[in-house]
């Protein structure tokens, strides 16, 4: 972060930061915590999940209305400006993270005492892994405003879409095998698009780092290993 001459400038860029750290921390949690839920069937822990949710909310919009009082005040340029939107922009992909881990935990809810096929959610655990690995290597990314492993991360995207299509297929054939695996399984295909969601917003963040530390933006394009599928489960919760 640069110096600046007016020292509660620079107090509002690392104010900004403490909260962006937070919710980074925030949203890994409950990312963690949401797989276990589900993996367990433990609905206390999804339910805690599902209310950690208000408190990212809240620190989004602090965040927000924080960067935009510093923008008003200090009419920042160049890097100064790009740091103040990196902020907001990280934000919001945070914000998002944490309604697709709220989204996991309400489909564990939903399931319940529903029939589980223990081989089933292996797939699920290790796509959660990977997911969580990308989202803990974009934030050490911005927090060192490391270009380098942003474009890792960026990279990386792609193979949790592979994963999430091995997942589909592997879900498809536990419900052709028994149709009473259908329900349970229909749960766990909205849960898969979920954490690839969660892929989708660390590469966000990955392409806010590259523009906050370059001023120039990563190929609209991202690296694909997977056919889409339209398997939606929260519209709102789209990056």
């Amino acid at each position: 972060m640069v110096d600046h001459i007016v020292r509660s400038y620079d107090k509002e860029l690392e104010a900004l930061e403490r909260r962006i750290a937070e919710m980074g921390g925030i949203a890994e949690k409950m990312v963690i915590e949401a797989m276990d839920a589900l993996a367990s069937g433990d609905a206390a822990l999804a339910h805690q999940v599902v209310n950690t949710d208000p408190r990212l909310d809240a620190l989004q919009r602090e965040i927000e209305e924080a960067a935009v009082l510093t923008i008003a005040r200090r009419q920042p340029m160049a890097i100064d400006l790009r740091e103040i939107i990196g902020a907001i922009r990280v934000a919001g992909d945070l914000e998002r993270v944490g309604d697709l881990a709220k989204n996991i935990s309400k489909r564990s809810i939903k399931i319940g005492a529903e029939a589980r096929v223990p081989r089933a959610i292996v797939g699920l655990k290790h796509m959660n892994e990977v997911a969580t690995e990308l989202m803990k290597d974009v934030l050490d990314a911005y927090a060192q405003r490391d270009v380098e492993r942003a474009h890792a991360v960026w990279e990386r995207d792609a193979e949790l879409d592979a994963l999430e299509d091995s997942v589909f297929r592997d879900l498809l054939t536990h419900m052709m095998e028994d149709p009473r695996n259908i329900s349970y399984c229909a749960h766990l295909l909205f849960c898969s698009k979920n954490i690839e969601r969660i892929g989708d917003h660390a590469t966000n963040i990955a392409e806010t780092v590259f523009y906050l530390v370059t001023g120039e933006t990563l190929p609209s394009e991202r690296p694909k290993g997977r056919n889409d599928y339209d398997v939606d489960d929260d519209a709102s919760a789209r990056p």
